[in-house]
Formats: structure tokens, sequence, C-alpha cells
């Protein structure tokens, strides 16, 4: 069953990923403007931060299998209005950023829900396994993705990537259908309404009461809001510490993406420490090592930079692929939908703060002053993860 709907979502998420590249360069195209290209930022994950906190009430109201499937066609009805606006083969920007502030609607319900799903049709010792492939699905498309955009969009207009988009969750929709899921547990409420704000109180008071996950959660955001700037600067520090061009940026990107693969396939047949907190301080180890290696290195060790965000891409997985199933076999079904979408919602919040702070250090000292910034972090992180007897001990309960 896990895997007719992996299939789905690994077609969905491909052509999404085009689609998404496809209207960043448009935009790039048509605006040159830096301002226009932070606000698609802004757009595509900050409506999953706020609504974050709330979806997860949905999610363990109702039907999940009919949530996916609702959200997957809003995404892709969205993306045809692209298409509905498109004169000339022009559309005008705002409408592109109109668009991805939905898509992202769409996506706060579908991410935390397929997340929530997964234990209900997966064996608890199979979790991590299967968010091994999940990490592997997502290192392809994160490898080929920008690739199959680029040849797409020179050869074709942005109505015929949309289609394709839209015929991608139209197959996921269809995995989904074929595929019996369980109805979840709900939890029992006398008077049967929603009442959204106490629901949502509800997931931070269940994080709060499970000892140790508090700090987990905590430590994973600080974690979060030390990496999510190394992606952005990692063409800087490419094209001007070590004096590259777009071609060098593009084969430290893609050497990331491979390691990423390594590592998420490393993982699924690894399946991880019994200790899922192991693994991620593992992950966080090799990442910190990597971080304050780039900040070492002299500028005419291109080869070395290009070596260490291969390490970053294979430690990758270790945490993104362990740190999910860790949620899911701690919570029952009735909730896990909330706390899915809660500690979601807390790192996308944080991620965009991050990005302005490492913004003004790059400007100021330099780029290579958050990579060590950033791994000075995360081997605090890794620290904290194993000094602390409530989270370390949070997996062997």
């Amino acid at each position: 069953m896990f895997y007719t709907i992996w299939v789905g979502q690994a077609i969905s998420q491909l052509t999404s990923s085009i689609l998404q590249f496809a209207m960043i360069w448009y935009l790039t195209d048509t605006t040159r403007s830096g301002i226009m290209l932070s606000l698609s930022v802004m757009m595509a994950f900050l409506p999953q931060g706020i609504l974050g906190f709330f979806t997860g009430v949905f999610i363990d109201r109702f039907n999940r299998k009919r949530i996916m499937i609702s959200a997957d066609l809003f995404i892709a009805a969205v993306s045809l209005l692209l298409v509905f606006v498109s004169v000339d083969g022009t559309i005008p920007p705002v409408v592109i950023l109109v668009v991805l502030c939905c898509r992202a609607v769409g996506t706060a319900f579908h991410e935390p829900t397929l997340g929530a799903i997964t234990p209900q049709i997966v064996p608890d010792t199979e979790l991590t396994r299967c968010a091994g492939y999940t990490q592997s699905l997502e290192s392809v498309s994160m490898i080929i993705s920008p690739a199959l955009a680029a040849i797409l969009y020179a050869n074709w207009n942005m109505n015929g990537i949309v289609m394709m988009d839209v015929a991608g969750a139209v197959l996921a929709v269809l995995a989904v259908i074929v595929v019996p899921i369980p109805k979840q547990k709900v939890q029992h409420r006398e008077d049967n309404k929603i009442h959204l704000i106490r629901e949502s109180k509800e997931g931070f008071q269940i994080i709060k009461k499970e000892k140790g996950l508090l700090g987990i959660v905590l430590i994973t955001s600080l974690y979060s809001m030390a990496l999510m700037p190394v992606s952005a600067l990692f063409p800087l520090m490419s094209m001007e510490y070590f004096g590259g061009t777009s071609v060098h940026a593009s084969i430290v990107e893609t050497l990331f993406s491979v390691g990423y693969l390594v590592g998420a396939l490393i993982l699924a047949k690894w399946g991880g420490t019994e200790n899922r907190v192991y693994t991620i301080a593992l992950s966080y180890f090799m990442m910190a090592a990597a971080l304050v290696g780039t900040f070492l290195l002299p500028v005419t060790a291109f080869a070395v930079f290009v070596f260490l965000a291969w390490i970053m891409g294979v430690s990758g997985p270790f945490y993104w692929g362990t740190y999910t199933p860790l949620l899911q076999v701690h919570f029952r079904e009735e909730y896990l939908g909330r706390v899915l979408s809660i500690t979601d919602s807390i790192r996308f919040i944080i991620g965009p703060v991050a990005l302005v702070i490492s913004g003004f250090i790059a400007d100021l000292w330099g780029n290579e002053k958050w990579f060590l910034i950033a791994g000075i972090t995360v081997f605090l992180c890794a620290t904290l993860l194993l000094t602390i007897p409530s989270v370390r001990m949070y997996d062997a309960n």
C-alpha cells in the first residue's frame, strides 16, 4: 500500500518541482527583481508556517484520505490559473505569487496528512526504512528537476509545464484512491464541534507534556535555523569566495544532491540506530564538521568544498528521514496530525528569520562566516541531543 502511494507521490513531486523551478525562472526572466524573487520564496513557505498551527486539527478530525485527495486537486486547480490568465504567453508576476501562495496552502494540509497516514499503513519497525525511500525520492527530484525544468522551460511555454504538473497530481490522486486506508481514531468530544484554537492548543500541550519531545523540537528548530541559509549561500560561496562561475555553483548543488541520495539509500538499507536520537546526532556531527571545514578552507580549495558539500548531502537523510518516524511512533493517531503540522510550522516560521540574520552577517563579514556560525550551532545541537537525559532517552522509552 505504501509503495502504491509512494509511486504516485514520486511522479507528482517531480512534476511539481519542475513547475516550481519554471515559475521562479519566469519571474527572473521577466522582472529581474531581487525583491520579487524574495517574495516568491516567502509565498512558497510562509503560508505553511502560519497555517500549520491549525491544519492538524482538521487532519485529526476528518478522513485523511479525503484530505490528501482534496489537497492534491486544490494544488492542481490553482496551478491551472496560470493557463487561464496567460495572454500571448505572458503571465502577470502577481498571479504567480498568488499561485505560489495557494499551492503552499494546499501543501500545509498535504504534507502532514501524508506523514499521519504513513503509520496507519506501515509497521512501526519499517517507518525509518520507508522514510529513507522517501528521502531517496526527494534527492532524485532535487538532482533532475532543475535540468528537466530548464529543458522544458526553453522548449515549451508555461502552459505545457502546468498541464504536466496537473497530470502528475491526477496520478497521485488515483494512487491514493486505490489504496485502502483505515479511518483513523478520532478524539471523542461531546458536542462534536470543531474548536480550532482550543484543539490547536491541545497539540502544543501534547508536545509539551511528552517528556523530552519539546527539547527535541526546540533543538531541531535551532538546527533548521542554522541550516536554511546555507543552501542560499552555496552559490555565493562558489562564485564569490572561491572565484568560480555558475558552472562551479551547479557542480556544488549537484554533488550535494548526489550525497543526499547516497545518504537516503544508506538509511533505507540500514534503518538507523535502534534509538533514533543517536542517528539524528550522527547527522548533526557530520554536518557540523563539514560546515566548519568549509569555513577553514582557503580560496584555492574549491575541490575540497565540493567534497564537503557532498558530506553535507550524505548527512541530511539521517536527520530528515529519522525525525518524522520518531514522532510517528510515539503518538496516538488521533493526535499525530497536530503534532506533525505544529512541528513543521515552527521550522517554516524560523527559516525566514534565519535568512534575514544570515544575510546581514554575510554582507558585513563574508559568506564564509555563516558556515562557521552554522557549524558551531549544529555541533551544539548534537551535544544537547546527547547530554540532556530526557532528550537522549526519548526514543528508548
